[in-house]
C-alpha cells in the first residue's frame, strides 16, 4: 500500500485537537494504532511505541445525547468515518483523497462540526 499520509503527523492533529474538543464538551478516547506487520486480526494499541509499521491511526469521539464520531484513518489516504448524531441521524461519512496531515485536519474538523455542531476545537 503507498504510504499517501503520516500517521504520526495525523496523530499529532488529534492531540492538538483534543484540548478544544474536551472544552466544548466532547469526550475524546485513546488514540489508537494498528501495526500492518501484527498479525491477524490485528489488535488496536494505544502505545504508538508497541506498532512498528503502523497502517491506521484512529479516535473516538462522544458528545451530548450519546452522539459519536469514530474515524480511523488508513496510510492509503482514506479513512473510515462512522457517526450518530441523533435517532434519525447516523452513517458513514466520505473520507477518500486524503493527502496529508493538514488536509485530514481540515477533514476532521467538517466531521466534528457535522457530528456535534461545535466549533473545530482548534487550539
Amino acid at each position: 500500500m503507498d504510504r499517501v499520509v503520516d500517521l504520526d503527523e495525523v496523530a499529532a492533529v488529534l492531540v492538538g485537537r483534543t484540548v478544544g474538543w474536551r472544552s466544548a464538551g466532547l469526550e475524546v478516547g485513546q488514540v489508537t494504532w494498528r501495526d500492518a506487520e501484527a498479525s491477524w486480526p490485528q489488535p488496536l494499541e494505544t502505545d504508538r511505541a508497541r506498532v512498528h509499521d503502523p497502517d491506521s491511526v484512529g479516535v473516538v469521539i462522544s458528545g451530548p445525547g450519546e452522539a459519536e464520531l469514530s474515524v480511523v484513518l488508513f496510510q492509503g489516504g482514506w479513512a473510515d468515518v462512522e457517526f450518530i448524531a441523533g435517532l434519525d441521524d447516523a452513517g458513514s461519512l466520505p473520507a477518500s483523497g486524503i493527502a496529508s496531515a493538514a488536509d485530514f485536519e481540515a477533514r476532521m474538523d467538517q466531521w466534528v462540526a457535522r457530528v456535534f455542531e461545535v466549533c473545530s476545537g482548534a487550539q
